[in-house]
This record gives structure tokens, C-alpha cells and sequence, in this order.
């Protein structure tokens, strides 16, 4: 029996339906004689240090709240850079992932700063969004990302517009699965959304207030891999790895049958002489025609230097995520 017992102050038990939201408490006023055994139960229980299963359970629902208001805090700073720009608006996250640092089988020459590079912004995440064209999936800038993930900590995100209809699914996971740790953007250094939509160039926007949109692969290209490494000091090695670019994007990716060739054979040529198109050295320019190569054609229909130089490319690991969208 208790130390001090309360009389019930009514004639029978009153029974009220109480919200279910609500943590609840026993009837006081519904306990008579031994019925309060178990209170003093739960009472020892507390003083030798345990835990009521009533207060476990408020905890458990306590955490999964704060996780809900995590995740839809980090759905909204996603998306607080893109709705400052007419042509961001989102119907559908498709999904969010954490790339796990591994092991670069490519050993980049040069440090890169992202406070030099990107401003410093406070801690705060620097977003990197691209809206790009179902129909022509961006296969160097999936390389790029890939590569950007052994380096830092990348948040992915893939977003679906309401200007496109239909996405395949291997379109919406080329960035990788949901991880656990999404809604926690502090934890990440870079964040890189990709928006499926209906345009007719690749556009990436990174700082509304502090750059133009950047248009084109092959300028947003440029822009990733200075994120990895420095352009080569050498001015005339540096317009090399351009001009290379420029012929992938422009001649084999879009040009005729005719240009198509001709660029074959100047690879062809210059991998004769040396292991990688920018020296001994692999870079952007190797990226660039790598896919571009396998965009335009079957890799057994190019010449001989042409096909150890894609063994070569395929050896170092980078060029998984374009994979799928080549066969």
C-alpha cells in the first residue's frame, strides 16, 4: 500500500477518450487497493536505476521525429539554391546519397583548395547543380562525380522536373543509392544535383549571386576536373588537353562521319607516341574522349592505339558509372 493514498472523488470511473498523441498517465482516480502494485514496481524499478519501458518509448518516438524534421531540413536547404533561378522548379527527389571515400586509383598532380576555388562560404555546402537532357546523359560528368567522391565528401541528389515525363530508371540511381546520413549536409563538402529536364544544353549553376551559368559538357567538364586538379602551368600542354576536349564534345560526340574519322586518326596518332593524350600524365582530355569515343561507335572498329588506350582508361576504375549507358 502507498504512503499516501488518494480517495477517488467519484462515485464510479469516469472513462475519457484521450487524444493518442498525448504521452499518457495512469488513472489515479481507477486504482484500488493491491492495483497500485505495479506503480511501486515501476517505482523500484527507477530507484535501482533502470529505465520506465513508458520513458523508452517516449525517447524512441522523440528520435524518430527529430529524424523526419532532419530529413525535411535538408530537403529544403537542397532547394534553397535552385529556387532563387525561374527554370528549378522540382517535382520529384529521386534520391540522396553519401559517396564514400575510397582509394583513387589515379594519383591527380597538385592540391586543389575548394575555399580557393569555390569561395569560402562559411561552412556552408557548396551545391553544385546541373540541369541536363534525359535523352543525352551526361557520360564524362558521371565519370567526374565518381572521381569527385574519392576525393571529398560529396552529397548526391538526382531530381526529376516536371518538364520530363518519363526517366529510365538507371537515369535516376546514376548517382548512387539513398544513404542513411543525407539529411546531415554538414557532414559533406560538395553537394552535386543532377536535374533530369527538358533543355536543350547541359547548364550548371553553382553561385547564383557570384557567377553565370556555365552551358555546354564540356565547359562544366573543365569546371569538375579543377576541382581534382589544377590545369596543367604549362600554357601550351594546357590548350593540348583543351583542344582535345573540344574535339570529343564537338567533332566525335556531334560532328559527321567524316569528322568522327578524322579524329580517330589524330588519336590514333598521338597515342602512338605517348601513354595518355596530354603526355604521361591522365587528364580531362582522356576522359572527354573516352566516352565520347564509345558514344560515337564499337571500341573494336578503332585503330590499334586507339583500343590499348581504352584498356588503359578502363584499368583505373573511373569509368564504371558510364558503363551501363554504353552497352
Amino acid at each position: 500500500m502507498s504512503m499516501y493514498q488518494v480517495k477517488p472523488v467519484c462515485g464510479s470511473l469516469l472513462k475519457t477518450d484521450l487524444p493518442t498523441c498525448m504521452y499518457t498517465l495512469p488513472n489515479i482516480h481507477g486504482q484500488q487497493g493491491d492495483s497500485c502494485t505495479s506503480d511501486l514496481c515501476s517505482e523500484h524499478a527507477l530507484q535501482n536505476g533502470e529505465v520506465d519501458p513508458a520513458v523508452k518509448a517516449l525517447e524512441a518516438r522523440q528520435d524518430e521525429i527529430l529524424r523526419k524534421l532532419y530529413e525535411l531540413k535538408a530537403a529544403v536547404d537542397g532547394l534553397a539554391k535552385t529556387v532563387t533561378t525561374p527554370d528549378a522548379d522540382l517535382d520529384l527527389t529521386v534520391s540522396s546519397s553519401l559517396s564514400s571515400q575510397s582509394p583513387s586509383s589515379t594519383t591527380f598532380t597538385g592540391v586543389t583548395n575548394l575555399d580557393t576555388l569555390l569561395g569560402k562560404d562559411l561552412g556552408a555546402l557548396r551545391d553544385i547543380v546541373i540541369n541536363v537532357n534525359p535523352a543525352q546523359p551526361p557520360l564524362t560528368l558521371l565519370v567526374l562525380h565518381s572521381v569527385l567522391c574519392q576525393r571529398y565528401r560529396v552529397l548526391s541528389t538526382v531530381h526529376v522536373h516536371s518538364s520530363v515525363s518519363n526517366v529510365p530508371p538507371q537515369l535516376l540511381s546514376c548517382l548512387g543509392p539513398r544513404h542513411a546520413d543525407s539529411y546531415a549536409r554538414q557532414m559533406f563538402q560538395l553537394g552535386f544535383t543532377l536535374i533530369w529536364k527538358d533543355v536543350p544544353k547541359l547548364q550548371m549553376k553553382f553561385s547564383v549571386q557570384n557567377m553565370c551559368p556555365i552551358e555546354g559538357e564540356a565547359n562544366v567538364a573543365r569546371f569538375l576536373f579543377k576541382l581534382l586538379s589544377p590545369y596543367p602551368s604549362d600554357a601550351a600542354l594546357a590548350t593540348l588537353v583543351d583542344s582535345w576536349v573540344d574535339m570529343a564534345f564537338f567533332q566525335l560526340a556531334e560532328g559527321s562521319a567524316k569528322e568522327r574519322a578524322a579524329v580517330l586518326r589524330a588519336l590514333n596518332s598521338a597515342l602512338g607516341r605517348s601513354p595518355w593524350l596530354a603526355g604521361q600524365e591522365f587528364s580531362l582530355a582522356d576522359m572527354a574522349c573516352y566516352c565520347c569515343v564509345l558514344q560515337s561507335g564499337p571500341a573494336s572498329s578503332t585503330p590499334s592505339n586507339v583500343q590499348r588506350w581504352l584498356k588503359s582508361c578502363e584499368n583505373l576504375g573511373h569509368f564504371s558509372p558510364a558503363k551501363p549507358f554504353l552497352q
